[in-house]
């Protein structure tokens, strides 16, 4: 189980594909871990040397006390690739793995070679919003939470038509930390954005999820009018719109790459 201690935490990550292929780094949403790319790992593993890896706080990463900021989350995707080697990446973030991308690319453009935010915005939520769900799971664990994000993050008619991807999320979810994902929404809910992403320069594609309750498709075109040169896929599923819609996600994050690797 490879772990690095960066940023004050250890972090559990995995290398999938070809050695001195150009990398290809998946950063997961809130409440999911590495495992949340499975679906994406085969179709590019043959083009790509994919860096997966778990947030702090997430997954088989350790967790910190106290509240977390985006700048401790960026810090570690950045410490981890400093303690790799890795120069420069293509970095495809979902929700909260985009926002994390979005500030990577704004602060460190030579880091990121192009860029996919996926059911992702430069703010998500209100603070009202995040506080409820800190106290909840903090109080009461991750059951607390769990039927109200699922209904969140797939469809009701993915919901009946995949139950054991479901179920195979759902589980994600409740093998959460509490401490760890409480720290997160701590990051997400002081988080703004907006102002900075002007600054990104790297190509840039964002997808969304037409059902999405969380970050709806506006919310996507949002990122392409304030990120010069951005393109919008609409995509049908909810949230998690690489697991629903893995096919046409897989199609279209696909042909974006390879495109950047024409170039």
């Amino acid at each position: 189980m490879p772990q690095l201690e960066v940023n004050g935490v250890s972090l559990h990550y995995i290398f999938d594909g070809t050695e001195g292929a150009p990398v290809l780094m998946f950063a997961n949403s809130l409440g999911t871990d590495l495992d949340l790319w499975d679906e994406q790992t085969p179709e590019f593993a043959a083009l790509f040397r994919i860096l997966r890896y778990d947030m702090r706080g997430h997954g088989k990463s350790s967790e910190a006390p106290g509240e977390y900021r985006m700048e401790d989350l960026v810090a570690d995707a950045l410490g981890l690739l400093d303690a790799l080697g890795i120069e420069q990446v293509h970095f495809c973030g979902l929700s909260l793995g985009g926002m994390v991308g979005q500030v990577l690319a704004a602060r460190h453009p030579e880091r990121v070679a192009s860029l996919a935010l996926c059911a992702t915005a430069c703010r998500i939520g209100s603070p009202e919003v995040w506080e409820e769900r800190i106290t909840a799971v903090l109080d009461r664990g991750m059951t607390a939470i769990v039927d109200e994000v699922i209904a969140r993050w797939f469809t009701e008619s993915f919901r009946r038509r995949e139950p054991e991807k479901v179920e195979e999320i759902k589980t994600m979810l409740l093998d959460t930390m509490p401490v760890g994902y409480a720290g997160c929404c701590a990051a997400i809910r002081d988080a703004d954005l907006c102002g900075e992403i002007a600054g990104i320069r790297a190509p840039t594609l964002c997808i969304a999820g037409r059902y999405d309750p969380v970050t709806p498709p506006e919310r996507l075109e949002e990122l392409v009018g304030r990120i010069g040169g951005a393109r919008l896929a609409v995509l049908e599923a909810a949230h998690l719109v690489n697991v629903e819609a893995r096919d046409a996600f897989n199609d279209t994050l696909g042909r974006f790459l390879a495109e950047q690797e024409a170039l």
